[in-house]
């Protein structure tokens, strides 16, 4: 199993909180349209602290074929799109489990 994990910091100049929960609709979505993501969680942020990410996301797949597979699903390239209109970083784990 492979474990994949993201953590997205919203640009200042958006509400993080409407953005945030857009995002995990979006997110939490994938798990009903994309066969090779077993599981997802995410995550809204409530610490206060300025090296906080704002929204983080926990998906699981088979294996490396399943997450590049979810990678390039059209519908994952719709959150892609809409994530990079509003994030100003994210930084990435990915680990097996």
């Amino acid at each position: 199993m492979l474990r994949h994990i993201v953590m997205i910091k919203l640009r200042k100049d958006v509400d993080a909180l409407v953005v945030s929960n857009e995002i995990k609709l979006m997110i939490e979505n994938l798990e009903c349209l994309i066969d090779r993501l077993l599981k997802v969680e995410v995550g809204i942020n409530i610490s206060t602290k300025a090296s906080a990410h704002d929204v983080v996301l926990t998906a699981d797949f088979e294996d490396e074929t399943g997450l590049d597979e979810y990678r390039i699903h059209p519908e994952h390239i719709k959150v892609l799109d809409y994530l990079k209109s509003v994030m100003e970083k994210t930084a990435v784990v990915d680990y097996l489990i």
